[in-house]
């Protein structure tokens, strides 16, 4: 499909970006350009133009834009570009030409170096990847006319393909008297599902079945008949037939063992359908739902209960009654829910105290010494990185600190063996970031053993250790698997990269890796599991699940022994509440800092929360539970011991009950054990909590805050 050209935008000096166009400007993609080789001309730069001047694609669709700079009488200006786009919505690849290099900012799909075409003139390739409305804004590095840079705002439009086919299933079989759901799939002719596409369902003999706007159908009287759905004028069919319904009683089979549940516990149950002679029949299509009365003092939610498919969770305490229908037969089943009663106190011991700096990611272990110890990275810091020791939590005291050529020290975590720890960061004065691998033979003072960079030049925001391996991600692009087993000495072993994906973590579990891809969502690549046929030298892909908010940061994999059951934990990062009721403080609800102290500013406010995902059969997983709390956003997780520790940003460190089977929203259900609030009157941001980690170590609970460092704390009354 050809680029379809739209009316040209004018070049403009360019300003301070506008709010949407700075949230647009997620990533900055810089054309990198080759060094100076010849002098620049007498001219001077006048104006932008771009060919096309705007951009209609279909998603997955590819299109060249040329840049040209040109002066006054409009010949070409040896004049160095940036290009920046929508990062998640938008791929730009390609060459530029111009005076003297440019190093690129370290964005997914920004243009790459490469030979010089004619002076003045960029082609970038363009890759639509999300359907919406965007700009493309391209800038001079050089000031132009008024001291200013020039400015050039492509408009670029991503348009759904055209849907080839729709395919139709059903739920079960449709018996008469029973109402079964129907579902279709609006299908691209790659494959790809159109989301969110509205139906016009019909049956062939409404007088047989009768079909509703939803899908579900409702037999009347036997008969073959057939169901469609339509979308955008394509039609998809399934031909079946209403059967005769012969059950004649209903029983309700499951559930607990008698007596009071606790709210959060989930219970299945069966519904099992016989005919006169007593026969179960098979394929019965049952419908469920329930009842419910208040416990006393207890005022009830809408939702007091969750059901589906025979499960049942009870969000409050109360009287419910739980009702199969089947046909004409209906049958129930009661119980009581009460207070799960699973909040404990909990205490601070001791704190490693950093306000003069942005705490960031940290580790908590027992070094090779026996002793135990944190290591904690940092913002606005000089590329510090600061060791503690934890061994009496009372009194944490800091060693040491290891300085990296950084902005940011992102990421710090341990070998499971305490023999190394490894260091991420973005900012690196020669741009060449890569990861650090420090040597923790002496744990208390941490030596640098090896820096990797080859290929990892754009910023590691994650890594992971093992033993024997290191997972360090790659410009937001892949991650880049390193042999460590010679820390002095790392080598490049393979890569994973996820097409058309951004990944933000990656946490290995039995030999398969578990990466955080935003929009993509949570992406299985087996690294040395075997049962996909995957090594460490050979990663294979194993499956991927999105999920709603598309905004995938972390993940968390968990084999629960209490509902015997794997679970993967996936977290959101979302930094923005912009359109909510609650949209934050300040300025584009930003942090500011004070110019003069580099400190205070304004809190952040985030959205966000935790899905659960039910891995047991990793080629169907299925969403089960989430825990989502009103008004903050989650950050880094950990689970360990049937405990959720969770880092919820400003709404701080966060205990939670997993036990057993989940389903629904583990906050409304009582299961949440902990919370603490780290308000700290001389913090970075003064009283501003601001968990960025938890993780559990010996029996404590330790986290890192934004703004006032490591906290250390405890159950009360424990030892």
């Amino acid at each position: 499909m050809q680029a379809k050209p739209a009316p040209p935008a004018a070049a403009t000096p360019a300003s301070a970006p506008h709010a949407a166009t700075a949230t647009l400007l997620a990533a900055l993609a810089i054309a990198a350009l080759p060094a100076l080789t010849t002098p620049l001309t007498a001219q001077t730069a006048a104006r932008l133009e771009a060919d096309p001047p705007s951009l209609v694609l279909e998603r997955g669709e590819t299109a060249t834009l040329v840049v040209q700079v040109l002066d006054s009488e409009g010949r070409l200006v040896n004049e160095a570009v940036r290009i920046a786009g929508a990062r998640r919505a938008l791929s730009l690849e390609g060459a530029a030409a111009g005076p003297r290099a440019v190093a690129g900012a370290g964005a997914p799909g920004a243009a790459a170096a490469a030979a010089p075409a004619t002076p003045g003139r960029t082609e970038t390739t363009v890759t639509a990847l999300e359907v919406g409305e965007w700009e493309i804004i391209v800038t001079t590095v050089r000031p132009g006319p008024g001291g200013r840079p020039l400015q050039l705002t492509v408009p670029v439009v991503v348009e759904w393909p055209p849907v080839v086919r729709i395919e139709v299933a059903a739920d079960g079989p449709v018996f008469a008297g029973s109402t079964v759901t129907h579902r279709a799939a609006a299908l691209h002719a790659d494959g790809t599902r159109r989301p969110d596409a509205e139906f016009i369902w019909r049956t062939s003999d409404a007088a047989r079945a009768r079909v509703d706007e939803f899908g579900h159908v409702t037999g009347l009287v036997p008969g073959a008949v057939r169901v469609e759905a339509t979308f955008q004028g394509v039609t998809g069919v399934l031909d079946g037939a209403v059967r005769e319904f012969t059950g004649a009683s209903l029983e309700i089979v499951g559930g607990a063992d008698g007596g009071a549940v606790r709210t959060g516990d989930v219970q299945t149950f069966t519904a099992v359908v016989r005919d006169a002679g007593g026969e179960p029949i098979a394929d019965v299509p049952v419908e469920w739902s329930h009842s419910y009365v208040p416990a006393p003092g207890v005022i009830a939610p809408a939702a007091p209960g969750q059901m589906a498919a025979g499960k049942i969770v009870a969000d409050v305490p109360g009287e419910f009654t739980v009702v199969a229908r089947s046909g004409s037969l209906r049958a129930t089943h009661g119980f009581e829910a009460v207070p799960r009663e699973v909040v404990r106190s909990i205490e601070i011991l001791g704190r490693g105290h950093l306000q003069r700096v942005y705490s960031t990611d940290f580790w908590v272990f027992e070094g090779v010494d026996g002793r135990d110890y944190a290591l904690v990275g940092s913002k606005q810091s000089d590329g510090h990185g600061f060791v503690f020791d934890v061994t009496d939590p009372d009194n944490v005291i800091k060693t040491d600190s290891v300085q990296v050529d950084a902005r940011s020290v992102n990421d710090i975590k341990v070998s499971p063996d305490g023999r190394y720890a490894s260091l991420t960061r973005e900012g690196a004065s020669n741009r060449r970031n890569g990861v650090v691998i420090l040597d923790l033979a002496d744990p208390a003072h941490p030596v640098i053993a090896a820096e990797y960079t080859e290929g990892l030049t754009g910023g590691v925001h994650n890594a992971f250790p093992t033993n024997d391996y290191l997972f360090a991600l790659a410009n937001g692009d892949k991650y880049v698997i390193l042999d460590v087993r010679d820390i002095y000495n790392p080598k490049y072993v393979s890569e994973y990269d996820h097409p058309d994906s951004r990944v933000h973590d990656v946490w290995v579990h039995d030999g398969i890796a578990y990466s955080a891809e935003w929009g993509t969502g949570l992406v299985v690549v087996d690294v040395g599991n075997g049962r996909w046929g995957g090594t460490i030298e050979n990663p294979v892909f194993v499956s991927s699940y999105a999920v709603p908010t598309g905004a995938t940061h972390a993940a968390f994999p968990y084999y629960s022994e209490s509902a015997g059951k794997f679970y993967v934990f996936i977290g959101d990062e979302i930094l923005t509440r912009r359109g909510m009721a609650w949209e934050g403080i300040g300025p584009d609800y930003r942090q500011k800092d004070d110019p003069e102290t580099g400190r205070g500013g304004y809190p952040r406010a985030s959205w966000g929360y935790i899905q659960v995902i039910d891995f047991d059969d990793p080629a169907n997983p299925k969403m089960v539970a989430r825990y989502e709390v009103s008004e903050f956003g989650t950050h880094n997780i950990w689970v360990e011991d049937d405990i959720l520790f969770q880092a919820y940003y400003e709404g701080g460190m966060r205990l939670v009950d997993v036990s057993g089977e989940l389903m629904g929203n583990l906050y409304t259900q009582g299961r949440e054990i902990s919370v603490y609030k780290a308000f700290d009157p001389v913090g970075f941001i003064p009283n501003s909590p601001g968990a960025w980690s938890v993780m559990p170590h010996k029996g404590l609970v330790w986290f890192a805050d934004i703004n006032s460092g490591l906290w250390a704390m405890r159950f009360a009354g424990s030892l």
